[in-house]
């Protein structure tokens, strides 16, 4: 139990794709919990990042990015974000000040001000931007009708400690909700997982990555304790699609795998055994099935 004084929160990170809410939630809790690639909506689920302090916890809920669904599983993506950003201590909106503030955003500016949290907006990539684009993305928020703005850079952690002490002020007092070396709720596997999908993100083709799931099949230590096996199966919705991935000579599907075994040797902390199967699911975005096998499910 902690003592009487301890402060805790819930906030959540929100904004269009590829605005940097990956970056910057892994930044805030000190380690890589989201996969970060420059391909738009890359994060499918909701992911709880915890930052844990001697005197408050501040627990963040990394978003998908608000866009118009085209499937199920975009249909999912959406309602997840905007769950998520009900009933928080306060919700954080990032927009791109490389991007600017544009009519994507618009969807996401009636969305957060139709909650009763109140909204931070985070003005990311300001290590890239010119002044001249910072104070354009500036003067759109504030006429939007935000009020509170803080420029900041998830990549490079600039003001991020500013950030910090503001989000202090909106702490109540409250339970420690996960243990000092906790930094997310995510199951390992489902971690595993998303470390494959991250590099078939970043190594394929533009036409073939948001047909792309994986789902681990099988994680078993070995008996002497020095050796992980995984089994995995990377999901796809063409067969033509599939002989891409495998490569010629299946050298794509060896570099994917060995890329992917690496940053989950590094999360497990143990020699991996990674092995890699393609499946073709037709249309699996639209299969419900396929979704809720794949943990994008509601519960």
């Amino acid at each position: 139990m902690n003592a009487t004084g301890y402060k805790s929160g819930f906030f959540s990170i929100v904004g269009c794709p590829n605005v940097g809410k990956s970056t910057l939630i892994n930044r805030l809790v000190g380690q890589k919990i989201a996969i970060v690639t420059d391909r738009a909506q890359t994060t499918r689920n909701r992911i709880t990042g915890v930052l844990t302090r001697k005197d408050y916890q501040m627990i963040f809920l990394d978003t998908p990015g608000m866009t118009k669904p085209r499937n199920k599983l975009g249909v999912y993506m959406q309602k997840t974000a905007e769950d998520a950003s009900k009933d928080t201590e306060a919700i954080l909106f990032v927009v791109d000040a490389l991007e600017g503030v544009r009519e994507r955003d618009a969807d996401v500016i009636r969305i957060v001000k139709s909650q009763r949290s109140p909204v931070i907006v985070l003005i990311n990539k300001c290590d890239a931007a010119s002044a001249s684009r910072m104070q354009e993305a500036r003067d759109a928020i504030r006429e939007a009708g935000f009020d509170t703005v803080l420029a900041v850079s998830a990549k490079t952690g600039e003001n991020l400690d500013k950030l910090e002490e503001l989000l202090k002020g909106y702490l109540t007092e409250g339970p420690q909700y996960y243990p000092d070396d906790m930094v997310t709720d995510q199951p390992e596997r489902v971690i595993c997982a998303e470390m494959i999908r991250e590099k078939t993100l970043e190594l394929l083709r533009e036409e073939i990555p948001h047909g792309i799931g994986v789902g681990i099949d099988r994680m078993q230590m070995r008996p002497d304790g020095k050796l992980m096996d995984v089994w995995a199966t990377i999901y796809c919705e063409r067969e033509s699609h599939k002989g891409i991935i495998i490569g010629r000579g299946g050298k794509m599907l060896k570099r994917i795998g060995s890329e992917a075994r690496k940053d989950i040797e590094w999360l497990l902390d143990v020699q991996v055994n990674l092995q890699l199967w393609i499946k073709v699911k037709e249309d699996w975005r639209n299969r419900q099935q396929m979704l809720n096998e794949l943990g994008y499910r509601d519960d």
